[in-house]
């Protein structure tokens, strides 16, 4: 029996049913260290997750008994690591809910992965005075590939709005979506105000004027159930450092008819079926996307992350990070001069806010000195600062090892903060 299976036999009053926050944090060794003397608490699992034991040994298992660059290699560490690597393809294949494992393309993260689909799909495609359709509320991976495209191929970028709220406008999204639209790229849930956007609809409204949709999953993933074919995206992304996996690894989805349409992104080895001075045939997806030695031991690391996830229960894990967004809400509003940036009502487990009279640079240095680690600035994020009238702001973001007591440590602090600067 995994550990993480373990954890999931044993409850506690303070937890949802059939989750033990206390067992879930034994596997992550971190979490026992302190900061400037004081108990670590980390609340910065937006920018990237601490990784729990079964990844780390995963990543060694490789390093130290396993390591081989994978295909074509006919000895038993190349065989072994080629069936490794391809077996964590099923298995994101899985947890995507993807139809054929050739529709997983391994990249270094979701940044890669959406430029991926803007030089080879957008490239094929657009055409002067075309459109693409984002988001206000977008990471600067999903507004810069796009203008660089449309710088390009001289095409248009348009934006749907947010409202006070922190959602989407989807009438005026409706309204941006005509005959020139030839992509809509959109984030699944927002990495600074925590808002879930209504994908279905946005997909639906795409697809009835044929034209696809690629979805930023990088902060949905790792807290909520997704299932592609069920959305009918014809693209997704995600990073596994922000699922409880290693750094330099990621995911791109792509339906099977699109991915064979597209041209490769990188010329290299194994992504080619032959070779001459003359002229190169490609290998068929996700090869054709895989140029070069991908990144082993993170593919691993990745499918023990991801191991690790389902076994604890992808609903189970959102029903525990949604009453901690909640407990943290409620908290974080009586602190006096805080507010809120944003306040959908569909979240993952992200909070921001600013401090009346305090930069969130000083908020978030005060908080260090208690242990506390959350994340200030943009977020990159520049164009929804904008939006919102702030140049920055804090924030705190859960995962599933955080508690109730490191969120009253969180308030009790930023009191503190607030006291001294008033």
């Amino acid at each position: 029996m995994s550990a993480a299976t373990d954890i999931c036999r044993y409850t506690t009053g303070e937890t949802s049913a059939g989750f033990d926050v206390g067992r879930v944090r034994e596997q992550f060794a971190i979490l026992r260290r302190t900061v400037r003397g004081k108990p670590l608490v980390y609340l910065d699992n937006a920018a990237t997750t601490q990784k729990p034991q079964a990844v780390i040994d995963a990543i060694c298992r490789f390093y130290n008994s396993e390591c081989s660059n994978i295909h074509r290699g006919v000895h038993q560490l190349a065989e072994r690591a080629t069936w490794a690597y391809e077996e964590a393809r099923l298995k994101v294949q899985r947890f995507l809910g993807a139809r054929q494992p050739r529709e997983i393309v391994f990249v270094r993260g979701a940044t890669e992965a959406i430029n991926l689909v803007a030089q080879s799909y957008g490239a094929a495609h657009l055409r002067p005075g075309d459109e693409i359709i984002i988001s206000a509320m977008e990471h600067h991976s999903n507004i810069v590939p796009w203008q660089m495209l449309c710088r390009q191929k001289g095409a248009v970028l348009r934006v749907v709005p947010v409202d006070d709220d922190g959602e989407l406008v989807l009438e005026e999204y409706e309204r941006l979506l005509g005959p020139k639209t030839r992509i809509v790229a959109v984030t699944h849930a927002s990495n600074v105000l925590g808002t879930v956007a209504p994908v279905g609809e946005i997909i639906d409204l795409a697809h009835q004027r044929g034209v696809p949709v690629l979805l930023d999953g990088a902060q949905a993933a790792p807290h909520r159930p997704v299932d592609v074919a069920e959305l009918d995206c014809d693209f997704y992304t995600f990073s596994g450092h922000k699922l409880y996996g290693p750094t330099g690894i990621g995911v791109l989805y792509g339906k099977a008819e699109l991915l064979e349409s597209m041209p490769a992104y990188q010329g290299g080895g194994g992504m080619i079926r032959s070779v001459t001075f003359d002229e190169t045939t490609y290998d068929r997806p996700p090869g054709k996307f895989e140029a070069g030695t991908p990144h082993i031991a993170g593919a691993m690391g990745l499918a023990a992350a991801i191991d690790f996830v389902e076994e604890l229960g992808r609903k189970r894990i959102a029903e525990y990070e949604h009453r901690l967004l909640w407990y943290a809400a409620d908290a974080l509003s009586a602190v006096p001069g805080l507010r809120l940036i944003g306040t959908a009502a569909d979240r993952v487990a992200i909070l921001s806010f600013v401090l009346d009279g305090v930069h969130p640079h000083d908020v978030g240095t005060i908080l260090d000195t208690q242990g506390i680690a959350t994340r200030t600035g943009h977020h990159c994020a520049q164009p929804l600062m904008e939006r919102f009238g702030v140049p920055a702001t804090t924030r705190v973001s859960f995962a599933l090892h955080n508690t109730d007591e490191e969120i009253d440590a969180l308030s009790r602090a930023l009191e503190k903060v607030s006291e001294v600067f008033h």
